[in-house]
């Protein structure tokens, strides 16, 4: 969950993508692993890096692998571009860095425990209204656990997932490590949480996360992600990752809406559900 809500009148956005300290240590990788002069390899998002050759490249995971790999780019060779990019991996975009920053450190943090209770008592109102008994729930992006602590109070019976793709965490807080594009399970969840996480996916991930939350929710699925405009006119800059896959919120409702009723305040309700709602409740 890193979108934080302005507060206040947005000053100076947070710094650019390639200034952060995953960016310095893949530099400094490509500077240990080439030939003097190295090459500067910049983060550019989840899934791009930049190679500056003069005009500057940028590319995805799968052309550095493709390309890099085989041809070699400038002083970057074939034998040593394992080794020049092996330092941009999951593991340092979302590793103790990453959380100190936008968790753990109050002034840069992205979110507030009373922030979370709140969002636990308006999920738990909610599948109460619509009489949906929760028993199984999936938290998909669950990070240090902020909302399971305060929904696994609320609803103490429920079985509770917590899926997270960082291994840093995992490794931390003991969550299951998956991620949610391909995460499968052996029963539905009664409920799925995936609050700003799709944005951290290329389409083509996205899409199928879309299409598996029909596979792994059987009533009432919360959801959001950063969508553009809520980057340019909601967002607290200085709090908020902007280094993500920016898109509409048009193009995310316009596939969920394939197996899911909107419902308002990022839920939906899976279609066929056994959970009633009055006709003007949701679209």
């Amino acid at each position: 969950m890193l979108v934080s809500v302005k507060r206040a009148a947005a000053s100076v956005g947070a710094g650019a993508a390639g200034d952060c300290a995953a960016s310095r240590a893949v530099a400094a990788t490509a500077a240990a692993a080439s030939p003097a002069p190295a090459i500067p390899v910049r983060l550019m998002g989840p899934l791009l890096v930049r190679v500056d050759t003069g005009s500057g490249e940028v590319c995805s995971a799968a052309e550095v692998e493709r390309n890099l790999f085989t041809r070699g780019c400038r002083n970057i060779l074939p034998g040593n571009a394992r080794e020049v990019t092996a330092a941009y991996t999951p593991t340092m975009r979302f590793g103790r860095e990453y959380y100190q920053r936008y968790y753990f450190d109050p002034r840069t943090a992205v979110a507030t425990r009373r922030e979370m209770q709140a969002r636990a008592r308006l999920i738990v109102a909610l599948t109460g209204h619509v009489g949906l008994p929760v028993r199984r729930i999936l938290e998909a992006g669950c990070g240090t656990g902020m909302l399971r602590a305060a929904l696994r109070r609320r609803l103490p019976r429920a079985h509770y997932v917590a899926l997270e793709s960082s291994e840093y965490l995992c490794r931390r807080y003991g969550w299951e490590r998956g991620r949610i594009e391909t995460y499968r399970a052996a029963a539905p969840f009664d409920l799925v949480i995936c609050y700003d996480v799709l944005q951290y996916l290329e389409a083509a991930a996205a899409r199928r996360a879309l299409a598996n939350f029909g596979r792994l929710c059987r009533g009432v699925l919360y959801f959001s992600a950063l969508t553009r405009l809520d980057l340019e006119r909601n967002c607290d800059h200085e709090r908020t990752d902007a280094d993500v896959h920016l898109r509409s919120a048009h193009w995310y409702r316009a596939r969920l809406t394939r197996q899911f009723r909107e419902a308002g305040l990022g839920f939906w309700l899976r279609r066929g559900a056994p959970v009633t709602l009055w006709e003007l409740e949701s679209e």
